[in-house]
């Protein structure tokens, strides 16, 4: 397991820890195969059940659609512990993503160990790398949240759009707000606190 940067967060220009991990349907994707020949990945973590992940469940589909025909790859990311939340399993993550139009990898992080080498914190977290996978952007898919707003992806959008014109994408960068990861009892990283 990579270890949780000191700060608790990855800064511009860190690189993306890596990780292999399999999908709802048991094929193990790694992280180099997900940016090889791409000109950058969206690193998302979700889960099936968090009502903020839902509210933009469609919209990160279409995006992802969108960024896929510029060379942006999409991927996502499962870290909830299923012996307690059940909604979240492989299973059902095959399910939520074909309902959601998901046609990247959906991927299960049982360990937990490649959500916490991200400190991802909440569902949704997302981070975008470029083709060298560096870090560029860490934040909020838009502004939107359940009940207030149509979620479109502004913020993620004008990111990916920054890294194709070759421009560093601007702070502040908002951070998510979500549920809390679901993680195993006992396993909660320090900077969960």
């Amino acid at each position: 397991m990579a270890e949780v940067p000191s700060t608790f967060q990855l800064k511009r220009g860190e690189s993306a820890p890596d990780f292999e991990l399999p999908d709802g349907k048991g094929e193990i994707h790694q992280l180099s195969n997900l940016v090889a020949g791409k000109k950058g990945l969206v690193v998302a973590f979700v889960c099936n059940h968090c009502p903020f992940v839902v509210h933009l469940a469609e919209a990160l589909g279409t995006f992802a659609a969108d960024v896929a025909g510029k060379g942006i790859q999409t991927v996502a990311i499962s870290a909830n512990d299923v012996s307690n939340y059940p909604a979240d399993s492989p299973e059902r993550m095959v399910t939520f993503a074909a309902e959601s139009e998901w046609h990247f990898p959906y991927l299960y992080d049982e360990s937990q160990n490649v959500a916490k080498s991200y400190a991802a914190a909440c569902t949704p977290d997302f981070y975008l790398f470029d083709s060298s996978l560096k870090l560029v952007y860490a934040g909020q898919f838009d502004d939107s949240r359940p009940g207030r707003g149509t979620a479109d992806g502004a913020d993620l959008r004008a990111a990916v759009d920054q890294l194709l014109a070759d421009r560093a994408v601007p702070e502040p960068w908002y951070p998510s707000s979500g549920c809390n990861i679901k993680w195993k009892p006992g396993e909660a990283p320090d900077y969960f606190g």
